[in-house]
């Protein structure tokens, strides 16, 4: 019978150039997954006002009457990631029951603040009871990260594919990349057409000086577009969208990584959280209301650019998808808003998902300026 010998005592006996090392991508993800939970609990951010009562005053006062078990059930799942991410960032400096502590403290301090601050805004109810649901949320994280920090960090299969498949740089970048199919999730006028920023700003803009700002509107002049215009509007922003991101994970593989299985298999989950969004926003019957024959083009259109290039060198598909992203960006910032994406939108009740709806919307609009980040900042980059 072979004895097993207890991970702790693998780690310590390799030679020192394999030791523990800190883990950038748990790092990268914890700060993305706390600014999702900022967005998601302040959304949509208007009708700021102080009502002169502490902000702690929700953790004194009855728990409220009106509450669902899915209320309760999401609170605690959105913040078992953020604990499990806490304990990783600080493998392997802090472990085991230090990281518990100091994983379930931050997670409380972030769910206190959030809860604080939603006193101030007229749309949103500080409760004890969500505040509480999130600790225990947070707790579980806690768990489960300080006592698989160094089974996911240092002994994982994932850890040996990312060696294999990715070069040392790609660690923000698929962070940046894993969020891509997530950013599909919010609906949006044109498949893949993220980083439609300026309605929003406009929004901001008409709040604070208190009349109507269109910023789009005064783009396209009143330009009105055909249904062909339409169909190609929309053929462009699919196709630049699609391939930049592809490309994107594309620079970031190594020679022997086997690019025809990555791409498609990636372009296959980010088309499939799009159609199950979908029903679970609309109707089961509405799953494949984006297969328009505008993104239909759009997809053969991107298929045939990203064949062409991801042969190029790293560096050249680097900035290839710089030009496409920001070609997208022009575009779905420019055009008029599609009237048939519009009369769908009216159908769509937020409800109970306004807090998801809110994540969701927070990466759909930031996701194109993530993504320029990563490969325009000179760390990333592959010569």
């Amino acid at each position: 019978m072979v004895k097993q010998v207890p991970a702790e005592k693998i780690i310590s006996s390799l030679p020192p150039n394999s030791a523990p090392r800190a883990s950038i991508f748990a790092r990268a993800g914890l700060l993305a997954y706390v600014l999702l939970i900022v967005y998601a609990s302040l959304y949509p951010f208007t009708g700021w006002q102080d009502i002169g009562l502490p902000l702690r005053t929700y953790l004194f006062a009855r728990m409220p009457h009106y509450w669902t078990g899915f209320d309760v059930v999401m609170n605690i799942i959105g913040y078992i990631p953020l604990g499990i991410l806490t304990a990783y960032a600080l493998y392997p400096r802090i472990r085991r029951n230090p990281a518990l502590f100091i994983a379930l403290l931050f997670g409380v301090l972030v769910s206190g603040a959030m809860e604080a601050t939603q006193t101030l805004l007229p749309n949103r109810v500080a409760s004890n009871l969500d505040f509480l649901t999130n600790s225990l949320g947070a707790l579980i994280g806690a768990v489960i990260g300080s006592r698989t920090d160094h089974l996911v960090i240092e002994r994982s299969r994932l850890r040996h594919l990312r060696h294999r498949w990715f070069l040392p740089q790609a660690s923000r970048g698929l962070i940046v990349f894993a969020l891509w199919p997530l950013a599909q999730i919010y609906p949006q006028s044109y498949l893949f057409g993220n980083g439609q920023i300026l309605p929003i700003l406009s929004d901001w803009l008409s709040t604070w000086i208190k009349m109507p700002i269109d910023l789009s509107g005064w783009l396209h002049n009143g330009i009105v577009l055909t249904v062909k215009q339409y169909w190609l509007t929309e053929a462009i922003v699919t196709a630049c969208g699609m391939a930049s991101a592809l490309l994107m994970l594309s620079c970031m593989l190594r020679q022997r990584a086997s690019r025809s299985f990555l791409l498609p298999g990636f372009l296959a989950v980010a088309l499939v959280v799009k159609t199950l969004a979908t029903a679970l926003l609309f109707t089961p019957e509405n799953a494949f209301t984006w297969l328009t024959p505008g993104a239909q083009g759009g997809i053969l259109l991107g298929l045939a650019m990203l064949g062409g290039s991801v042969f190029l060198s790293s560096a050249m598909q680097r900035r290839l998808a710089v030009l496409l992203l920001l070609l997208a960006l022009c575009v779905v910032n420019s055009v008029p808003a599609n009237p048939y994406f519009v009369a769908t939108l009216e159908t769509w009740v937020q409800g109970k998902f306004l807090n998801f709806n809110g994540a969701a919307q927070f990466l759909a609009l930031l996701w194109p300026f993530s993504a320029l980040w990563f490969l325009l900042h000179s760390t990333h980059r592959v010569k």
